[in-house]
């Protein structure tokens, strides 16, 4: 069953030192950009999350709109990365309530990366958000993980806020994942 396979955080990371990165989009994703006004509601200034960001471009793209981007990632390859790849000056501090995990923050402020699990995250620590933008990662969640990753992501999420989610659809008996198939029943049983 392909809801048997687990990733471990190992294998990730491999991923990003071996390149293999085929997940990681060089130009916006089309369905942010024609969905964008679902996000945003009219809203301007808003706190974006991008959980298992990667080194998405469209974390800068909205900053440059004046929203504030906060992504996490467990690769600290792929976050130094983003910050290289836009030529942006940023600061990398601890994040005390979490061992070893790093906050790597544009000088000019509203971008942040998280560099630790996922898991590792709270609104204690980096607050409540006004939209989400999941391009890949309920996709990339272990399914066993599905539910502790939707409870979290309900936890970050303040009051009027959007989430847009892509997922992709395919014969799951074909393809072990990830990215791993979740049906719509899923997703509606998950976030209601």
């Amino acid at each position: 069953s392909p809801n048997e396979r687990v990733v471990t955080e190992e294998e990730w990371l491999q991923k990003w030192e071996m390149g293999n990165i085929g997940f990681h989009k060089e130009e916006g994703h089309p369905l942010l950009q024609k969905y964008l006004d679902v996000l945003l509601n009219g809203r301007s200034g808003l706190r974006i999350f991008f959980p298992l960001c990667g080194k998405a471009i469209e974390m800068k793209w909205l900053a440059d709109m004046g929203h504030s981007a906060v992504g996490v990632e467990v690769s600290k390859q792929a976050v130094k990365e983003f910050f290289s790849e836009h030529s942006l000056p940023y600061c990398e501090e601890p994040v005390p309530e979490t061992s070893g995990a790093k906050m790597f923050q544009s000088t000019t402020g509203n971008i942040s990366l998280y560099c630790c699990s996922i898991y590792d995250l709270s609104s204690s620590i980096v607050g409540k958000f006004d939209g989400v933008w999941d391009r890949g990662a309920l996709v990339a969640v272990n399914p066993c993980d599905r539910q502790r990753y939707a409870n979290l992501m309900i936890s970050l999420v303040g009051k009027n806020s959007s989430c847009l989610l892509v997922t992709v659809s395919y014969d799951p008996n074909k393809h072990k994942g990830p990215p791993f198939y979740v049906p719509e029943s899923e997703i509606k049983s998950l976030f209601g």
